[in-house]
């Protein structure tokens, strides 16, 4: 999974939330790199790696290029009462 946000804390915010999400439905980082920079965090689940990068940094690294072949997934949250709806790039 690839996100990004505006700022070191916004990356660190989305990369926080993710995590959190995934615990709540059973997953475990194995791994996370990045968490103190703010600028590009890799968190390590096994069968998911996310990446969450500064819009610069993202623009930079161009990891959709290297993952150019890979099929393409739309990320949909579902919708439940009192939750925030979010949306990554």
């Amino acid at each position: 999974m690839i996100a990004s946000g505006t700022s070191d804390r916004q990356v660190r915010t989305i990369a926080d939330e993710i995590e959190r999400v995934l615990a709540e439905r059973g997953g475990k980082a194995i791994r996370r790199e990045g968490r103190a920079d703010g600028r590009w965090i890799l968190i390590d689940f096994g069968d998911l790696v996310v990446h969450v990068f500064t819009t610069e940094e993202r623009d930079y690294y161009e990891l959709e290029r290297l993952w150019s072949d890979a099929p393409r997934l739309r990320w949909e949250q579902r919708r439940t009462t009192g939750t925030r709806r979010t949306s990554a790039r």
